[in-house]
């Protein structure tokens, strides 16, 4: 209902020309629900992209140019990050962030809003980088400095070294002959293309590890700065002379003196840019949203994304059965009553869906029933793959599939199995066979039906109530019937952490018997309690992340307007005269203090600062010595 709802608004807002986003929670329903509503758009004469994770990037700029495109959640968000990362226009994905709407609204933008979107340097893995880098370090050469001299006092023809150490400031600086002399060693090492420049913007990562690759041979050094222990770089604190396992240098430095001692390099988690779901959808001019479980979080629509919640009613009377939690003291029991009804609902026909919170659930469930000799399949982030495949068949007459929360969302289980998905399957099928697969296909249907439709058992509540309604909402689809149940004990996270001692007290004093369950409205409000309790603090913390993630937006939104203006402009000399101008100010007022006096002043390290930052001379003080009306 929702995904032919949603062609309705879509077309509306495609017809600016600047582009629709719909967000799913996955690539398979981003790829299903394009393919599915494709015909729509089409005779509409709208053109349809998907974008999914691992694309090539000439098919993912040809997505996002159509006028619907489909996609996750993450892969909008990512690319937002990366195209405010590219150095040219032609490396950029998206147009504008112009109208969304988001399938399952409650799971994006409130459930998956505790986890920012990070791209970090460690997404790409350069262990061997590290370890070609540091094979060329030593063939480097120091130049050798007389003690207080720095490089500009040193004549161009006795400046034989590749590079100087500034131990004061513990800082390595490469000459112009060192790196003209690196250049050519990675050049030979095919990690730079001849004639290519190390500070060309595509070279900048290299150059990164050869300044890493410099600090770590000569301003780190064994067993006083660090000690090689079991096999790891452990720092020692140069206050207290202690070491500080866990405690790692940023910037690839740690790896560095890794390759350097020979050792196993460990990744490192660099930010390069990161968001949160929050402010990326903030970004849209207009924000949509669908869900069939919303409505208890509207405060939190209202408060965050300025969004009203509208209830719809259902196109067809729901005929489902939600029977009443049954809760039992142990783990164990409650797994074998789940195999017990298992078995009464294939005895009577049914389908059943077995949901579960996590894969070690489900695989521990999957080997009840094998003991059992009760057939199944699994459905988890393991066999993902064969998702479409385990979910076309799920309806089936006796067919037991256990899922994790995979199963819960944007999931359609047409009883009988999914007829579309069985003729597809068959190339060059007659009218014949067709009909004849029709014929079988209403017959196993019916059977389903009479059978009570799809019977849905939980194995434990989860965190949030609107997981469990989603689980819920599997069953008795378009007027169908369906059966529900969740199983609970209290061993059970949820029970365990957040539930009350008066629940476990009064569980104890049923004197409960090995195998039996309970059906009490004390217990259904305790659970009722515990999760409200749990999306309580949730919601504390998106709120908190939201807090902390608003001041680095602003930051943020100023940075890439930067960006976007000289991606955009065909004569940035101006731009970046008004940027020297203000770098240049910002290191003159560290040394010069305005409204300071002259005994403040400290010339000496604004010379050397500017030496060091602009590999230039400023003679500052003869300037000012020079300067007659400076006293006026």
């Amino acid at each position: 209902g929702k995904t032919l709802c949603e062609t309705l608004p879509a077309h509306l807002n495609a017809l600016s020309g600047n582009g629709v986003h719909i967000v799913t929670v996955n690539d398979y329903l981003a790829s299903r629900d394009a393919n599915w509503m494709r015909p729509v758009y089409e005779f509409l004469d709208l053109s349809v992209g998907i974008i999914q994770s691992g694309q090539p990037p000439e098919e993912k700029k040809a997505a996002y140019n159509a006028d619907i495109t489909y996609g996750t959640n993450n892969e909008f968000g990512f690319d937002y990050l990366r195209d405010n990362m590219a150095f040219t226009l032609e490396d950029r994905f998206m147009r504008s962030q112009n109208f969304a709407i988001v399938d399952e609204v409650d799971s994006i933008l409130i459930d998956e809003a505790r986890t920012p979107l990070i791209i970090s340097g460690a997404a790409q893995d350069s262990s061997a980088l590290y370890k070609q880098i540091n094979s060329l370090i030593p063939l480097l050469k120091r130049q050798e400095l007389p003690e207080g001299a720095e490089l500009k006092d040193i004549p161009l023809d006795q400046r034989d070294g590749h590079f100087v150490v500034d131990e004061k400031q513990r800082q390595v600086e490469m000459t112009e002959e060192g790196h003209s002399y690196i250049e050519e060693l990675l050049a030979k090492e095919g990690l730079l293309e001849e004639g290519d420049s190390l500070y060309s913007a595509g070279n900048l990562s290299l150059l990164h590890h050869v300044n890493s690759g410099l600090r770590a041979h000569h301003l780190f050094h064994k067993d006083v700065e660090y000690i090689v222990q079991n096999g790891s770089v452990v720092l020692i604190d140069e206050h207290t002379g202690r070491t500080m396992p866990g405690r790692r240098l940023s910037e690839g430095l740690h790896q560095a003196i890794e390759a350097k001692e020979g050792l196993s390099i460990q990744a490192e988690s660099q930010t390069m840019a990161s968001t949160t779901f929050q402010n990326y959808f903030r970004l849209y001019d207009k924000l949509s949203g669908m869900t069939g479980t919303a409505d208890t979080e509207a405060a939190e629509f209202h408060q965050i994304y300025g969004l009203e919640v509208v209830v719809i009613p259902t196109n067809k009377v729901i005929q489902r059965q939600d029977l009443n939690d049954l809760i039992y003291l142990s783990v164990e029991e409650k797994y074998e009553a789940v195999v017990a009804d298992i078995r009464d609902a294939l005895d009577q026909g049914a389908p059943v869906l077995v949901g579960t919170a996590s894969i070690d659930t489900s695989e521990k469930l999957s080997q009840y029933l094998n003991k059992a000799g009760v057939k199944h399949q699994i459905l988890n982030a393991k066999f993902h793959e064969k998702e479409a495949e385990i979910i076309a068949q799920a309806g089936q007459p006796g067919t037991v599939t256990i899922a994790t929360n995979m199963a819960g969302r944007g999931t359609d289980i047409v009883l009988g199995g999914n007829l579309e998905a069985e003729l597809a399957a068959i190339e060059d099928i007659s009218d014949a066979e067709a009909a004849e697969r029709k014929r079988a296909w209403e017959a196993r249907h019916q059977q389903v039906l009479d059978a009570g439709g799809l019977h849905i058992f939980g194995t434990e509540r989860h965190e949030s109530r609107r997981i469990d309604n989603q689980l819920r909402g599997r069953a008795g689809r378009q007027g169908d019937p369906g059966v529900t149940r969740f199983y609970l004990s209290m061993e059970d996270n949820l029970m365990r952490l957040f539930a009350s001692d008066g629940v476990r007290n009064f569980m104890r004093r049923l004197g409960m018997e090995r195998g039996e369950a309970i059906e009490h409205r004390m217990v259904t409000n305790a659970i009722e309690k515990a999760q409200k309790k749990v999306e309580g603090r949730n919601f504390d913390i998106r709120k908190q992340l939201l807090e902390f993630d608003n001041v680095a937006n602003d930051q943020r939104r100023v940075i890439y307007q930067q960006r976007d203006d000289l991606l955009n402009s065909d004569d940035i000399s101006e731009a970046i005269q008004a940027i020297r101008a203000d770098v240049v100010n910002d290191v003159i007022d560290e040394y010069v203090p305005p409204q300071s006096i002259e005994e403040q002043w400290d010339i000496a390290g604004l010379e050397s600062a500017l030496q060091t930052q602009y590999a230039s001379q400023w003679p500052v003080q003869q300037w000012l010595d020079d300067d007659d009306k400076l006293y006026e």
